[in-house]
């Protein structure tokens, strides 16, 4: 029956990690006589130093005789437990040690339409709380079309892309900061902007010309298309919203984006029961590469801000 170590051992302090050291010169160098060179100390110092490990684990360790010297069943488990420990210290120092690294070079984050001024996206938080971690990181924020911020990060061209989450590519990690909700709106000049609910408003507004990304996004928003008079392409929100003000046209856009003209009664939400989806906004970094302090230290205080929002 094996030793319980915790009762045995107690506490693991810098003499047991010296005797451990010994030890472990004597399994690689593979006996007592061999390990005097590497130790510099002699044969008796170190058998002296293994009794005493021994009897501070309470364990037959190793033996030694005519035989040669072999490892206990224990001593075995003992030096795979020992080389856990030792890398356990050696990530723990090197841990400490990169901390004391500055955080230097360039980020580079790109992001689709209207994240950055999402209230929900924090954005502007997260970069005055990286600034103030990491002054001397040059930072380089900007909006690009959701096809190109993939390619982007996927070629190393960007470190960090911000988009809604529509697909999942190999290559690419996904992490899920928050969502984001549409309906469908027209504009005060709008036919609809005065129509009152009846059997046949729904028909109307599926009569009605409607501006949209013209890219897929999601099985949701193709779905809330599908049945719609799909009659303007224009993929930025700021864009779409000149279209949709113009009156000759509704859209979907996220509801955040236009707090201000809803607020105002520029723009109405038409049958908000049936015409609205979300979208899942996700940070994407690249699968595979070299370490990355700066992009790792912003997408950690990035999903701290958004994550203590959901909660």
């Amino acid at each position: 029956m094996k030793k319980d170590l915790r009762v045995s051992l107690g506490q693991v302090g810098d003499y047991e990690i010296r005797l451990l050291k010994v030890f472990e010169a004597v399994v690689e160098s593979g006996g007592f006589s061999a390990a005097e060179s590497e130790l510099s100390i002699g044969r008796s110092t170190i058998s002296t130093h293994i009794a005493n490990l021994e009897e501070r684990l309470d364990l037959k360790l190793c033996r030694r005789g005519r035989g040669g010297f072999s490892l206990t069943e224990e001593g075995v488990e003992v030096y795979e437990l020992m080389k856990g420990l030792f890398s356990a210290i050696e990530g723990f120092r090197a841990g400490v040690n990169a901390l004391h690294v500055r955080l230097t070079g360039e980020l580079r984050i790109i992001v689709s339409d209207a994240i950055c001024m999402d209230p929900q996206s924090r954005l502007p938080d997260a970069i005055a709380r990286f600034s103030d971690a990491a002054p001397e990181v040059n930072v380089l924020l900007d909006v690009k079309a959701l096809n190109d911020i993939e390619r982007m990060v996927l070629n190393d061209e960007a470190d960090i892309g911000l988009i809604p989450f529509h697909r999942q590519l190999s290559g690419l990690n996904y992490s899920s900061l928050y969502a984001d909700h549409f309906h469908l709106y027209c504009s005060r000049t709008h036919p609809l902007y005065d129509a009152e609910p009846s059997d046949d408003l729904q028909d109307k507004v599926l009569a009605s010309k409607v501006v949209h990304a013209g890219i897929h996004t999601s099985p949701e928003v193709g779905s809330q298309l599908a049945d719609m008079n799909k009659a303007a392409i224009s993929y930025f929100y700021e864009a779409r919203l000149a279209m949709i003000l113009s009156g000759a046209y509704v859209g979907f856009m996220p509801d955040a984006y236009v707090e201000s003209q809803v607020a105002t009664g520029e723009l109405k939400p038409l049958i908000p029961e049936i015409k609205h989806y979300s979208l899942e906004i996700a940070a994407i970094t690249r699968t595979h590469g070299r370490a990355n302090r700066p992009r790792d230290l912003f997408l950690q205080m990035l999903n701290q801000l958004t994550q203590t929002d959901l909660n």
